[in-house]
C-alpha cells in the first residue's frame, strides 16, 4: 500500500511547496503535480498520470478537496472510480479519509449533498422553462432559415447563383438551405 500524492496551483506563478511539504509530512511516496492549471481544466497531465499510477491498496492523497475536482460532481465521481478499483482518498485539510469508515461516511455525505444540489438545481430549471413557456417563450435558438429567406434563396438561384452563393446571400448554411429546398424540415441549433 502506498500513498501517492496530486499537489496542482493554478498559475506558475504560485508555489507548490506548501501543498508538497504537507503531503510529504503525511507519509506520501509520489507526488504527481501541476502548475499553472485551472482546476476547471479536463485535461490535467499531472492529475492523469497519478490516477493511472494508482493500484488496488494505494491511497491518493491532496492537500485540499479543491485541489483534486473541478466541481463537487467531478470530485464525488473521481472519488467514486478511485473506490471501484480499490483505491482510497485522502484530503489532509479537510481530514477525509476514505479508507476509514467514518471517512466513507463524510464523503457520502458530500455526496448527498451534491446530489441534492443537482437535484434543486434541475427542479429551478424545469420550473423556469414552464413558466416562460406559460408567458409565451419558446426555449432554444431561433429559427435561421425563415419562409422569406427559402423564396428569396429560389429567385437567387434561378437567376443564376448556386446553392452556396444563395446561402451566403441569404445569410444562412449550405446545408441547411439544400434541405429547405428539398422540403426537409430544417432542426433548430
Amino acid at each position: 500500500m502506498s500513498l501517492i500524492g496530486y499537489a496542482r496551483v493554478s498559475t506558475s506563478e504560485q508555489d507548490l511547496a506548501l501543498q508538497c511539504d504537507a503531503l510529504m509530512a503525511a507519509g506520501v511516496t509520489r507526488i504527481f503535480e501541476d502548475r499553472g492549471v485551472s482546476g476547471a481544466k479536463v485535461e490535467r497531465s499531472g492529475l492523469n498520470d497519478a490516477l493511472a499510477f494508482l493500484r488496488a491498496g494505494d491511497t491518493l492523497v491532496v492537500w485540499k478537496l479543491d485541489r483534486l475536482g473541478r466541481s463537487m460532481t467531478h470530485l464525488l465521481q473521481t472519488v467514486a472510480e478511485l473506490e471501484g478499483r480499490g483505491v482510497g482518498f485522502r484530503s489532509l485539510t479537510e481530514t477525509i479519509d476514505t479508507t476509514t469508515p467514518t471517512g466513507r461516511l463524510v464523503f457520502h455525505l458530500f455526496g448527498a449533498l451534491g446530489q441534492f444540489e443537482r437535484d434543486l438545481i434541475r427542479e429551478r430549471t424545469g420550473a423556469g422553462l414552464q413558466a416562460a413557456a406559460a408567458r409565451g417563450r419558446k426555449g432554444g435558438r431561433p429559427i435561421a432559415l425563415t419562409s422569406e429567406k427559402v423564396a428569396r434563396a429560389r429567385l437567387l438561384i434561378a437567376s443564376g447563383l448556386n446553392v452556396r452563393e444563395a446561402a451566403v446571400r441569404v445569410k444562412v448554411s449550405k446545408s441547411a438551405l439544400y434541405m429547405a429546398l428539398k422540403g426537409i424540415p430544417v432542426p433548430n441549433r
